[in-house]
């Protein structure tokens, strides 16, 4: 059975194991045992709140047990004093965790790291003397005592009423959180953890995407809040404390932080281990700093990690005994190389300079690039040309001059929303995310230019699938064309770099960018990965893109290039034809070296002898 029939499995069986839990109390469970699934079900959805923010986003931001206590507080208060209903207490407390959720995730706006998980945590030392200063309202450091039993709409829930409600609200919880990681969102969340320049250059604002992880994390910490608040009918500031942020944080990575169903996993683990021993007590800390340290040491994305690399072990023997295809087959760029025609747009840039203080690294450069052609800038190290790429890409701003790409101004645009008016890039050392596949990857370079909302992806409404479909069809095409469709289901991260360049160029032209800047794509590249190169970028430009090259091998932008621009110490020297620049002698002076010896490798010497016998 392979992963992807594995994970079917598991989600076709997700309402069987629902209607299973749901049903406990009828099947005869004392009242302790069915608490302790109520307990499994709410700290599993804080968790999974944690998973959003650590696992997937890559933030440090720790914060899920003041998120919790307000939604336990806010259910509490208005059950009390104003209503007793549980859909509106629940609809309260994520609101109020939600809105605390983006105000407590501001700093991870500028912070990262260690700094934004100290910020959390002391954020979860300040809920007693929150809880304090609201006084009677709150019930002080005595407790919060007297929540009523819950009614819905009218009428009061017992027992068994109260199970089902939190059985089903949980595992919509979880459903949606399935369908969240496993969209575009999921994959853009994984960009950010690798890269805010790539999540910049994919055309997600890393603040926004931050925002709306923060907001989305608070979600299931307000549900869990109201239903711990309505179990317990007694709620105490100590129990928000920096015990129970361990706990939440021991769960995620015992479960596997980048996992859906870790979260209860390790949820369980917790509730049935260490919370039920007493004898633990007094040792909680050194306890929980116990599972943290050999879940970080010996589980690799914890429990979920273990389980998914022995199914790609099972997956493999499979694959040997049925033959050698499948996703482990190298690479093999095909002969001719497609892409569909694209609206390349001229890239303009004009009296552009830039300092960094009082070095002037770019000083008043002017070119244009045209679309269905390949522009190459080149130079000694130096030179000014990576800020030049940066500069277009929007990472950096203009001291002077102007960028415009087809009659649009991007100069001083975001970085992302240069993305989103059709600037694709590589970088020197590929970007590749963790956890995606290579088509997963791949489709990454449409969010710039097709744009699906969380809400649709999260419920699944038409305009999703649509937009999958139409993913799906992009990649399968690129991949095709790039000699990938074998490996489509391959972690992208395990390439080797040759394959890592050319997935980086799919990625680049996925969302059918105008421009697409390429920064030493060639570096490192062995014989065979640099013919398979030229291939794709020749192809590149007779589909019309505008391409700018920045690359040392002399001898293979030679090959490849249809206009040289020369930079030395910011500034332009030369412009001209391949031909034109081999022979001018200050190019030869300053980046050349002198006797003018311009061959490179013997492969982009055979390269520069096939370019003119093409030409001719």
């Amino acid at each position: 059975m392979t992963t992807g029939a594995a994970r079917r499995l598991a989600l076709a069986g997700w309402p069987v194991i629902v209607g299973l839990v749901a049903v406990l109390p009828w099947l005869g469970l004392n009242s302790a045992t069915i608490r302790l699934v109520l307990l499994i079900a709410i700290l599993s959805m804080v968790v999974s709140g944690l998973n959003l923010t650590l696992g997937y986003a890559g933030e440090l931001a720790l914060g899920q047990v003041p998120l919790y206590a307000a939604g336990a507080y806010t259910t509490g208060y208005l059950a009390i004093n104003v209503i007793d209903d549980l859909l509106v207490c629940l609809l309260a407390a994520v609101a109020v965790a939600v809105l605390l959720g983006v105000v407590t995730g501001l700093p991870g706006l500028r912070l990262g790291g260690w700094a934004l998980a100290i910020t959390s945590f002391f954020v979860v030392l300040l809920i007693p003397s929150v809880v304090n200063i609201f006084g009677d309202r709150l019930g002080g450091l005595e407790g919060l005592n007297g929540i009523p039993v819950p009614t819905l709409l009218g009428s009061e829930l017992g027992d068994n009423g109260f199970y089902v409600v939190v059985i089903l609200v949980t595992a919509a919880w979880f459903a949606v959180f399935r369908n969240i990681v496993v969209s575009r969102h999921g994959a853009a969340f994984l960009v950010l953890k690798q890269s805010p320049v790539l999540a910049t250059a994919i055309g997600t604002s890393p603040f926004a995407t931050k925002v709306t992880v923060y907001a989305l994390s608070a979600v299931p910490a307000g549900i869990a809040g109201c239903f711990i608040a309505y179990l317990d009918a007694y709620l105490s500031p100590l129990t928000f404390g920096l015990e129970l942020a361990i706990v939440i944080l021991a769960a995620a990575i015992l479960g596997g932080a980048t996992s859906v169903y870790g979260a209860i996993v390790g949820a369980a683990i917790m509730e049935i281990g260490p919370l039920r021993i007493t004898v633990f007590d007094q040792y909680a800390l050194v306890v929980y700093g116990a599972f943290l340290i050999a879940g970080g040491l010996l589980l690799r994305n914890g429990l979920a990690g273990v389980t998914e690399r022995l199914g790609r072990k099972a997956a493999a023997r499979l694959r040997r005994r049925s033959g050698p295809a499948g996703d482990a087959a190298p690479a093999e760029p095909p002969a001719a190389v497609t892409f569909p025609a694209v609206d390349g747009l001229a890239l303009t840039v004009s009296g552009v300079s830039k300092r960094f203080g009082g070095n002037l690294a770019v000083d008043d450069v002017s070119f244009e690039a045209g679309p269905g052609r390949i522009t190459a800038l080149v130079g000694p190290n130096g030179s000014g040309k990576t800020t030049l790429m940066n500069l277009i890409s929007g990472y950096y701003s203009l001291d002077g001059g102007t960028i415009r790409l087809g009659d649009q101004v991007i100069s001083g645009l975001p970085a992302h929303q240069v993305a989103r008016r059709g600037v694709g890039r590589t970088f020197q050392t590929p970007l590749i995310p963790q956890g995606l596949t290579v088509m997963d990857a791949i489709v990454t370079g449409r969010f710039a230019r097709h744009r699906i909302s969380l809400a649709e992806s999260a419920l699944r409404l038409p305009r999703h699938w649509k937009a999958l479909d139409a993913e799906r069809r992009t990649g399968r095409q690129i991949m095709e064309s790039l000699g990938l469709a074998r490996q489509a289901g391959t972690p992208a991260a395990d390439l080797a770099l040759g394959t890592r360049r050319m997935l980086e160029l799919g990625r680049a032209i996925a969302g059918g960018s105008s421009l697409v800047l390429l920064d030493e794509v060639a570096s490192g590249l062995d014989e065979d990965d640099i013919h398979g190169l030229v291939r794709v970028l020749t192809s590149m430009r007779d589909a019309g893109i505008t391409i700018l090259l920045v690359e040392h091998n002399f001898a293979l932008v030679r090959a490849l290039a249809d206009t040289i621009v020369v930079l030395a110490e910011g500034r332009v020297i030369a412009t001209g034809s391949p031909d034109e620049i081999a022979s001018h002698p200050e190019v030869v002076q300053t980046y050349l070296g002198q006797g003018g010896e311009i061959a490179g490798t013997r492969v982009a010497d055979e390269l520069l002898d096939t370019e003119k016998a093409d030409r001719a």
